[in-house]
C-alpha cells in the first residue's frame, strides 16, 4: 500500500529555501562604520555564524522570500557566483583567515550585488607589521576535529604576508559508514601585499585553494518520524531523530551519464568532491583631495558538487503478497526482506566544472556632509552542468539499526532503476552581469540623513541545455534512461537546444532617517529590484519563465536611542514575482515533474531592541510577524492512469516559514575576563507542506556558552547548541504536496519522513594568538 504522495524540490534551484526575518538596524547602525571603513553598510546584532542548521555554516537571515542563494561576500565578490553546484561552505569558512565577519544591509546587497537578500560580508586577514600568529581549534562531544591557523607579518620596504591553513574532519552527529566525515574540507590561503608610499594604497595578490566532501548538506538530513496529527511528531521504534543514520550501508551509486548516455558507477564521498583555484588580486588606492580607488579582480577554476538522497515515497509492505523486496548480502545470497516499511529515494548528482571571473571597480569621494559612490562590476560564469538522478529502495529499520538496499524481485534485479527519468537536469554555456551603480550617503541637516543609490545591470547568457520539444511543439518530459541521443517513446531524438538571452536589470533603493529629538526619530526604506532567471532555471526539461521579476521591499518606522537602550520598530512590506519553480510529484510510484511560474508576499512588523541595563549585562531582543503567501501558485499533471494531479496554493502560508520570529540574546560578564552568554530562537507553527495539510509546531533554537580570556593571548570557550534538548521534525513531509487539508486526517499516526531539529551537541573552542 502506497502511503502518499511526493513533492521533491532541489535547494539551489527549484526549491523554497527560506532566507529570514524583515529586521531592522536601519536607524541603530546608521551612524556607525564598519570593518571596511564604511558607513551604514551592516547591520549588527545578528549572530551569523550562530548556526542551528550546521555546525560551520554561517545562518540563513530570512527575509520572508523564497532565495535560491545564500550571500557570502569575501573582499566585495561573492564566494561563488551560484551555489549549486558550488556551494559556500565548500570555499569558504569563518575561520583566523578572515580579519572581520558582519552582514550586509538588503539595500548595499541590492545595489552592489543585484540580489536580494542580507549577504554575509567578510575581508581577508591580510599582513601586518611584525610577526602575528593565530590557531583556532574547536571540536565537539560528536568527534568533530577543526583546526585553522594564520601567520602573517611584515618582510621589510613596504611588504607584507599572510598564509592560513583550514581543516575540518567533521562525522556529523552519526556515523553513516558510507563514509568516515559527513565533512571533510581542507582550504589554504596566501596573501603578498605592498604598500604605497605615504599610506595612499595597497596592492595585494591571493592565492586560494580549497578542497571540500561536504556529504551532510543535503545527503543525510532526513529521518523517519510518526506524524502524530496535531503538529507533533514522535520517534519511530528506537530511531533516533538527528543521531541514527537512514542511510544505507552501501557505498557505490549508479547512474547514466546524462551527457554520454554510459553507465558509470561512484561513491557519495566522491561525488561529493569540489575542488577549487582561484587567483585574487585587489588595489587600493587614495588622494589627497578624499577620492579612493578600489579594485578587486578574482579568477576561480572550480568543480562544484552536490549530492541530494531525496526520500520520494514510504511504502507500507508488510502483508501485503503483490511486493518482494529482497537484498543481495556479501556472498550474492538473496535474503527476503521482513520489515513493515520500503522508503523509495532518488539521488541527484550535482556536479559541473567552472571558470569564474569577476572584477569590481568602485571610487568613492567623502565630502564634509556626504559620501559619494560609482561602482562597477563585470562577472563572468562559464559552467559545464549536469545533475544525474537514479533511484533506489531501502528499509526503514524500527530497531535504529543501518538500512539496506532492496529490489521489488517482481520488477528488476538490480537495487538502481528510473536513471535520469525525474529531475535530471543539463545546461552548459556562460553567464555575463556587466553592471554599473552608485550611492550617495547625505547627511543633509545634523537631523536629517538620506541614503539612496541604483544599479544598471546588462544580462546576457548563452549555451545550450535539454528543453526538448517534440514535432508537435510539445516538451519531451524525463523518461527512464533519458540522456542527450536517447530517443523518446513518440520518437524524438533529444540534443541540445540553444540558449541565447540577454536582458537589462536594474535596482533602486533609497532611506531617509529624520531625528525628531537626539534621541528619537522616524526611519524608512525602499528598495526596488528588476531581475531575470539565473542560468540555472535552465536546467529543468522546460524553459523557464523569461518575463521579469520584480522585487518591491519597503519599511517604515521608529527608533529610540539612548545611553542604555537602542530600539527600532519597523512595518514592512516585500513581494516577489515570477518565482520560477519544479515540483516532482508521486502517485502510485510515478514522478512527474511539474513547472509553475509563481508570485509571493509578505506583510510583517520587527521591533529590534539593544539594551545595556546594568554593567556587565546586555541584551539583545528581536521580534518579527510576517505573512508571506503564495499568489498565482496553480499548476497540475497528469500521470499515466489518467489521474490528474493538482495544486492550488493561492493564499496559502509559504511553506516552512514561520510567522513569528523571536530571538532573545542576553549575556553578562562575570568578570572582565569571563563572559557567559546565552541565545534563544523562536519559530512558530511552519506548514510542511504547500496545500498547510500537515504542519509543524512552533520550536525553540537554543545556545549557550562562556567564554574565557584566559590571558592576552589565549582564550577559551564552550558552547552547548539545543541546550533544551528539544527533539522533533522541521522543514517538509517527504511525499505531502498533493494532500489536501481533508486527506490529511487518515494519515494521522502514520510513519512519514522529513528532516529533523539539530540534536545536542557540546562544542569546545580555544584561540591562541602568537
Amino acid at each position: 500500500m502506497k502511503i502518499f504522495s511526493q513533492t521533491s524540490t532541489k535547494l539551489g534551484m527549484v526549491a523554497l529555501l527560506p532566507l529570514f526575518a524583515l529586521t531592522c538596524a536601519q536607524a541603530q547602525t546608521n551612524e556607525s562604520k564598519d570593518k571596511s571603513g564604511s558607513s551604514s553598510k551592516e547591520e549588527g546584532n545578528r549572530n551569523v555564524m550562530l548556526n542551528a542548521a550546521s555546525a560551520n555554516g554561517p545562518r540563513e537571515i530570512q527575509i520572508g522570500l523564497p532565495s535560491a542563494d545564500v550571500n557570502v561576500l569575501e573582499n566585495g565578490l561573492p564566494v561563488t557566483y551560484a551555489t549549486n553546484p558550488h556551494s559556500v561552505n565548500s570555499n569558504w569558512r569563518s575561520d583566523a583567515s578572515l580579519s572581520h565577519v558582519g552582514l550586509l544591509k538588503i539595500s548595499e546587497t541590492a545595489i552592489t550585488t543585484g540580489n536580494i537578500g542580507y549577504a554575509v560580508n567578510s575581508f581577508t586577514q591580510l599582513g601586518q607589521e611584525g610577526f602575528h600568529g593565530k590557531l583556532d581549534y574547536k571540536s565537539n562531544h560528536f568527534g568533530l576535529q577543526e583546526f585553522s591557523l594564520n601567520l602573517n607579518g611584515s618582510m621589510g620596504k613596504g611588504w607584507y604576508y599572510s598564509a592560513n591553513m583550514y581543516q575540518d574532519f567533521d562525522p556529523g552527529t552519526f556515523n553513516i559508514k558510507l563514509t568516515p566525515y559527513q565533512d571533510r574540507t581542507q582550504i589554504y590561503k596566501a596573501a603578498l601585499t605592498k604598500l604605497y608610499d605615504k599610506g595612499r594604497g595597497e596592492f595585494t595578490a591571493i592565492y586560494h585553494y580549497s578542497n571540500s566532501h561536504p556529504v551532510y548538506t543535503f545527503a543525510t538530513q532526513s529521518a523517519p518520524f510518526i506524524y502524530v496529527g496535531d503538529g507533533s511528531v514522535k520517534e519511530y521504534g528506537d530511531f533516533k531523530l538527528g543521531t541514527t543514520s537512514y542511510l544505507p550501508t552501501d557505498n557505490n551509486i549508479v547512474y547514466r551519464d546524462m551527457r554520454t548516455g554510459e553507465l558509470k558507477q561512484t561513491t557519495l564521498y566522491d561525488a561529493s568532491e569540489n575542488h577549487s583555484s582561484e587567483v585574487t588580486l585587489m588595489n587600493t588606492y587614495k588622494w589627497d583631495n578624499g577620492l579612493t580607488w578600489k579594485i578587486i579582480g578574482r579568477y576561480d577554476n572550480a568543480h562544484g558538487a552536490l549530492v541530494y538522497q531525496t526520500p520520494m515515497s514510504l511504502i507500507k509492505v508488510s502483508g501485503d503478497n503483490t511486493y518482494n523486496y529482497v537484498t543481495r548480502g556479501i556472498d550474492g545470497q538473496l535474503t527476503s526482506y521482513k520489515g513493515d516499511y520500503v522508503q523509495t529515494r532518488m539521488s541527484c548528482l550535482n556536479s559541473g566544472d567552472i571558470d569564474e571571473l569577476m572584477f569590481t571597480s568602485e571610487l568613492s569621494k567623502k565630502f564634509r556632509t556626504s559620501t559619494l559612490r560609482v561602482g562597477l562590476n563585470e562577472w563572468y560564469y562559464d559552467i559545464d552542468y549536469t545533475s544525474n538522478t537514479t533511484m533506489y529502495d531501502q528499509s526503514v529499520p524500527a530497531d535504529g539499526g543501518y538500512a539496506v538496499r532492496l529490489y521489488d524481485a517482481n520488477k528488476r534485479n538490480d537495487y538502481f532503476y528510473d536513471f535520469n527519468k525525474n529531475a535530471s537536469e543539463y545546461y552548459k554555456g556562460h553567464e555575463n552581469k556587466l553592471a554599473l551603480y552608485i550611492t550617495h550617503d547625505w547627511d543633509i541637516t545634523p537631523k536629517l540623513n538620506v541614503y539612496y543609490g541604483g544599479r544598471i545591470e546588462w544580462q546576457t547568457l548563452s549555451g545550450e541545455n535539454a528543453a526538448v520539444r517534440n514535432a508537435n511543439g510539445e516538451y519531451v518530459g524525463r523518461f527512464a534512461d533519458y540522456h542527450l541521443g536517447a530517443t523518446a517513446s513518440d520518437g524524438t531524438v533529444i540534443k541540445p537546444t540553444s540558449l541565447d538571452y540577454d536582458w537589462l536589470n536594474y535596482d533602486l533603493t533609497a532611506a531617509v532617517t529624520y531625528k525628531l529629538t537626539n534621541n528619537f526619530g522616524l526611519t524608512g526604506d525602499f528598495t526596488y529590484i528588476v531581475q531575470h532567471p539565473k542560468f540555472e532555471n535552465f536546467a529543468p526539461a522546460t524553459l523557464p519563465n523569461t518575463d521579469k521579476i520584480s522585487v518591491p521591499l519597503g519599511r517604515a518606522g521608529i527608533y529610540y536611542n539612548n545611553s542604555w537602550l537602542s530600539l527600532t520598530s519597523l512595518f514592512s512590506y516585500i513581494s516577489k514575482t515570477n518565482n520560477n519553480s519544479t515540483l516532482n510529484l508521486q502517485h502510485n510510484g510515478e514522478i512527474m515533474a511539474a513547472p509553475l511560474t509563481y508570485d509571493i508576499q509578505t506583510l510583517g512588523w520587527t521591533t529590534d531592541v539593544v539594551a545595556h541595563p546594568f554593567k556587565g549585562f546586555d541584551l539583545h531582543f528581536l521580534f518579527t510577524y510576517q505573512k508571506p503567501t503564495y499568489k498565482k501558485y496553480e499548476t497540475s499533471v497528469t500521470f499515466s492512469d489518467g489521474y490528474v494531479g493538482k495544486i492550488n496554493a493561492t493564499g496559502n502560508i509559504v511553506a516552512e516559514i514561520p510567522e513569528v520570529l523571536i530571538e532573545i540574546d542576553p549575556s553578562y560578564m562575570i568578570t572582565k575576563d569571563l563572559k557567559i552568554w546565552t541565545s534563544f530562537r523562536y519559530f512558530s507553527k511552519t506548514y510542511a507542506n504547500i496545500n498547510e495539510a500537515y504542519y509543524f509546531n512552533g520550536h525553540w533554537e537554543t545556545f549557550g556558552g562562556i567564554n574565557w580570556q584566559v590571558n592576552k593571548k589565549l582564550s577559551l570557550g564552550c558552547t552547548v547548541v539545543n541546550f533544551l534538548n528539544q527533539t522533533g521534525a522541521k522543514g517538509s513531509i517527504a511525499g505531502a504536496e498533493l494532500i489536501t487539508k481533508d486527506e490529511a486526517k487518515q494519515y494521522d499516526g502514520h510513519l512519514m519522513t522529513g528532516s529533523y531539529l539539530r540534536p545536542f551537541t557540546v562544542e569546545f573552542s580555544a584561540s591562541l594568538k602568537f
